[in-house]
């Protein structure tokens, strides 16, 4: 059964009384963080020092279900670990984060990661030179073998004061936020060209008067923006009257949830 984090969607605080708006579930997040991340931090278990942690800087492929593929060689410390004893975590950390690092998402997968079995090498060859082009000058050497980590558990933040385990089939079976490889051009966008809009929607669908306003994240929900107000710095989530999934629906919707906005600060 789903933990009570991932039962529901989960929840940003909000600096007025209407409801909180909904956002993905943390499973759906954790997903998505991982499938923008293309660099982790892969902890196993060392030899040289029995029972602790070594960690190595890893880049990874996935498959469909989310599972961490690495190409790793026996001459690699973390490899050597490995066949020791599978046990590991993988930390994704939130790629564009600026400002406080604490402050950006960040997920820590655990699990086994062991070699994978012939029959299947040929799918995890191709995954994993989906993102990584130009490991094919090595990746047929001999002493590189393709590893997989099967997840056993998952833990999730999401920033200040939003954090929770997610049970390990809720992350196997969620999917990356349709908006996850767009994200980054669409905040781009508003804050270059929509400032005074954010500003507009940010007093009529938060309460909340700003003099400026930035759009910090956006997925098929809706989107968090940072407002600069006369009592200092506030964050708001903001959510869309429909589910978006894709680049040109989320233009539409926030074009017509602009002209809401004008209707309704006009007729107040």
């Amino acid at each position: 059964m789903p933990s009570a984090s991932t039962r529901k969607h989960a929840r940003t605080a909000t600096v007025t009384d209407r409801p909180p708006a909904p956002e993905p579930s943390f499973a759906e997040r954790a997903r998505t963080l991982v499938h923008i991340g293309r660099i982790g931090s892969l902890s196993t278990l060392s030899r040289k020092q029995p029972g602790f942690p070594f960690g190595s800087v890893m880049p990874y492929g996935l498959d469909a279900t989310g599972r961490p593929i690495f190409l790793i060689s026996t001459m690699a410390m973390h490899t050597q670990n490995l066949q020791a004893d599978p046990r590991a975590s993988l930390l994704v950390t939130q790629p564009d984060a600026s400002g406080d690092p604490l402050g950006a998402s960040r997920v820590t997968l655990v699990g086994n990661a062991a070699k994978i079995p012939k029959p299947e090498i040929a799918e995890a060859r191709r995954l994993y030179l989906e993102r990584y082009a130009n490991s094919k000058y090595w990746v047929d050497f001999e002493d590189f073998s393709f590893y997989r980590m099967d997840v056993l558990d998952v833990y999730y933040v999401g920033g200040f004061g939003v954090m929770g385990w997610v049970e390990a089939s809720d992350y196997t079976q969620a999917q990356p936020d349709p908006l996850a490889d767009s994200a980054t051009a669409i905040l781009e966008h508003m804050n270059a060209d929509h400032k005074d809009a954010l500003v507009l929607l940010a007093r009529a669908f938060a309460g909340i008067e700003s003099q400026e306003a930035s759009m910090t994240a956006v997925d098929r929900l809706g989107f968090h923006v940072r407002l600069k107000t006369e009592e200092g710095m506030k964050g708001a989530r903001i959510a869309f009257p429909r589910e978006v999934r894709s680049t040109a629906e989320t233009r539409k919707v926030l074009v017509e949830m602009v002209q809401q906005a004008r209707e309704k600060l006009i007729g107040a």
